[in-house]
């Protein structure tokens, strides 16, 4: 599939068959989540839904099952604001399943007024970092188990915003801007990919960065007029939007396709391999945030954090 063709997420996975094969989606409610579990769940993949607002869960369940009646799906709970959630829904995934193929790590929010997680992480950095990164480390033996899985990382070519400060990366020390803090917690997600593959390839796990483009979802609620003329300031101006379904298929691509199984610890937009800032793929910088997400996503150091 080449970066001109525009494919669908349904395009992307005509023809292949993951029957036996379990995925699971984050964000799987809406958007993006939504149209690749619908696509994925055509290839007879047993696909795990997962998010936070469960009307919404049984809502994508019932209009992927209307489209794909044979379609194989689990539902778990998971509020990435919260580490205990996160935790819960590991939990309930390993008794669903002994093996993951595929996590997308799907979920996010973008541009937020200031806000906390419930451990006192920075909205964005906690949800769009944090969150995923210890759903992930949660599931390690059962990414191991598959024997050939892939971690797809949904980041953004927000992440050209902002590197991550890495001596404040929850805004406690400088005054918050939405924007940095958003591209911050998006080059996070291209580092965290890139580490994850080295720490795993070994173990045959491999793992992915996805810019989706830019998609007409929910996702864009905090954002106004002057946010976008904000944005245009910062030489982001040229915003093309694509629908969901075209939106999805760069990491149904990064899941499936035999184009990427050798590789790992890229960064993909368009069906294809692209440049990434430097800061976000710098093996240095990928292997100090590691470090430090571990240090904040342990009991001791996630007491509650004054808000901003």
């Amino acid at each position: 599939m080449t970066a001109t063709s525009t494919p669908t997420a349904l395009d992307i996975v005509e023809g292949i068959d993951l029957t036996g094969k379990t995925i699971v989606i984050t964000g799987a409610s809406s958007g993006l989540g939504r149209e690749s579990a619908r696509a994925l769940a055509t290839t007879g993949a047993r696909i795990i839904l997962a998010a936070r607002n469960s009307a919404a869960l049984v809502d994508t369940e019932a209009w992927i099952r209307e489209q794909v009646p044979a379609a194989v799906l689990s539902s778990v709970h998971l509020d990435l604001t919260s580490l205990e959630s996160v935790a819960a829904a590991a939990a309930e995934i390993s008794e669903l399943t002994p093996a993951v193929h595929v996590l997308m790590n799907n979920a996010g929010v973008m541009f937020t007024p200031p806000q906390r997680t419930t451990e006192g992480f920075e909205i964005q950095f906690g949800t769009n970092h944090l969150g995923h990164f210890e759903l992930t480390r949660l599931m390690f033996p059962a990414l191991v188990a598959a024997d050939g899985a892939r971690v797809v990382v949904l980041s953004s070519e927000g992440h050209r915003l902002s590197d991550v400060d890495l001596d404040d990366p929850n805004w406690e020390r400088r005054d918050y801007d939405k924007f940095a803090a958003y591209g911050a917690s998006k080059t996070a997600n291209v580092l965290h990919a890139v580490e994850l593959d080295r720490r795993l390839r070994d173990s045959g796990v491999r793992s992915y960065a996805v810019h989706p483009g830019v998609v007409a979802t929910s996702l864009a609620r905090y954002m106004d007029e002057d946010d976008f003329a904000a944005l245009a300031q910062r030489g982001r101006s040229k915003l093309a939007f694509t629908t969901p379904d075209h939106g999805a298929a760069t990491q149904v691509w990064a899941a499936v396709s035999d184009e990427v199984a050798e590789l790992g610890g890229v960064y993909l937009s368009d069906c294809a391999v692209r440049d990434a800032a430097p800061y976000a793929v710098d093996e240095t910088r990928a292997l100090t945030l590691w470090d430090l997400s571990e240090r904040l996503c342990t009991p001791s150091a996630t007491t509650l954090r004054s808000s901003v």
